[in-house]
């Protein structure tokens, strides 16, 4: 009697878990199928960000940080503000760019 209970009791256990895995299984859409990614954006023409960013930070005191960050922008934004300093209206990707301290990224 016993084992007759034992096995009645995990045969319940196993099918009710089964159903219960179903359940969940189907109220999950696995993939998204509304809205495509969007494109990567275009690169800027090869040496573009270079020239740029080496007028940009012309007048910088750290010239190497100025031009890594700069490079980094450009990559990201395809452009770059006019002049050494400020103008950052003329690109709004570069303006909006903070680092993990919630500074301004772009020199």
């Amino acid at each position: 009697m016993k084992l007759l209970f034992s096995t009645l009791l995990f045969v319940s256990l196993v099918l009710s878990s089964s159903f219960v895995q179903l359940s969940f299984a189907r109220s999950i859409e696995p993939f998204p199928t509304a809205a495509s990614p969007a494109p990567p954006a275009s690169l800027p023409p090869p040496g573009f960000c270079d020239s740029k960013c080496e007028d940009r930070c012309s007048q910088a005191g750290e010239k190497d940080r100025c031009l890594k960050y700069c490079g980094i922008c450009c990559q990201e934004c395809n452009c770059v503000p006019s002049g050494t300093y400020g103008n950052k209206s003329e690109c709004p990707c570069y303006q909006d760019k903070l680092n993990s301290k919630g500074q301004p990224k772009c020199p």
